[in-house]
């Protein structure tokens, strides 16, 4: 089935998983190209376009010797409003990160919050227009984020 044939709610849902999937893979550059024409958002930090979001998040993350930060993010309660006479659409959800380590047993929680996502269509395809970001809950993150403190 070409993307073109799926309707535009799935099509949206399909990139907010990508970008999980990405991410936990560690696949920094499909990634960041996410957002090439976009907006992320996170705190009072905004940034625009793939290479800028790549190194943001490669700057960041703690990458395993497996090439994954051993991530598993879990996105949720997805609500998508799409305007298809404007082609524009917003989409609200929240995420948990589970992450394991082999000094960081068992797999745990290290994270949670809200997506706040605006999508453009442009060709025929829906596009990421503006992510952000917010944290709402930390725990663990010494294996996670660069720079972290050993508890």
């Amino acid at each position: 089935m070409s993307v073109s044939a799926l309707s535009s709610d799935r099509q949206i849902e399909n990139l907010i998983v990508r970008y999980s999937h990405l991410g936990d893979e560690g696949n920094l550059a499909e990634f960041g190209a996410l957002f090439d024409e976009a907006d992320f958002v996170f705190g009072e930090l905004t940034l625009r376009g793939g290479k800028a979001i790549e190194d943001l998040i490669g700057s960041t993350l703690v990458v395993h010797e497996d090439g994954t930060p051993r991530t598993r993010h879990i996105t949720t309660n997805i609500l998508i409003e799409v305007d298809e006479t404007n082609g524009s659409a917003v989409a609200r959800s929240s995420y948990n990160i589970l992450q394991t380590a082999p000094d960081l047993l068992p797999l745990q929680v290290v994270g949670g919050g809200r997506y706040s996502d605006r999508f453009v269509r442009r060709n025929d395809a829906w596009h990421f227009a503006r992510r952000e970001v917010t944290i709402d809950f930390t725990g663990d993150t010494r294996f996670h984020l660069k720079g972290q403190q050993s508890a």
